[in-house]
């Protein structure tokens, strides 16, 4: 089911639909969320704090505000709002990087490949996951939305309220942070 049925159903039966909206955007969600804030746990709640938000405020919509919604954008920018939120209440603290390797941001294991490929590949994941946690947020949270999540600038800027302009600027500097971080680890490699 695409969004567009989902909103309409949603608009019909809130009740009834809802359990329909948290399993088309839990993982996607959660993925986010993650990757934002490289913690497993902290993922989980915002993901869970995200839908009772969600349901809250569909619960005040007309019906027709709720066809007109965007779901992707729209879920996606709760996630953000509680992430940041909870990032000022607590402060910034150190990211682990494990969480998200184990929840299946490696890549598919070829079945001939043999055991080392896939420590190569663990290990190049960890990597990637490590510098897309370096980046500051402003660029972190524009590079996750459209290389992660896959949203179009148009939704990006919907569920940011930013210009997509500013968008696209923010995910090209993003990039080539994330390029130029991963040259400086591999000439620190290659000099060790």
């Amino acid at each position: 089911m695409d969004d567009h049925d989902l909103d309409e159903r949603l608009a019909r039966d809130l009740d009834g639909t809802f359990e329909a909206l948290v399993r088309a955007h839990q993982d996607r969600l959660f993925s986010i969320a993650l990757r934002l804030t490289g913690d497993a746990h902290d993922a989980e709640e915002t993901v869970q704090d995200t839908f009772v938000r969600a349901y809250r405020a569909l619960g005040g919509y007309e019906p027709g505000r709720i066809r007109d919604l965007h779901l992707r954008p729209w879920l996606a920018r709760i996630v953000i709002n509680l992430r940041r939120n909870r990032a000022r209440r607590r402060g910034d603290r150190p990211l682990a990087l494990a969480p998200l390797v184990a929840v299946g941001a490696e890549p598919a294991a070829d079945p001939a490949a043999g055991p080392e490929a896939a420590t190569g590949r663990r290990a190049e994941t960890e990597r990637w996951a490590g510098l897309l946690l370096g980046l500051p947020a402003r660029y972190r949270v524009p590079v996750v939305l459209r290389h992660v999540d896959d949203l179009s600038y148009a939704e990006m800027a919907e569920a940011l309220g930013r210009a997509e302009g500013t968008l696209k600027a923010q995910v090209h500097r993003g990039l080539a942070l994330l390029r130029a971080a991963y040259d400086a680890a591999e000439r620190k490699e290659l000099s060790a």
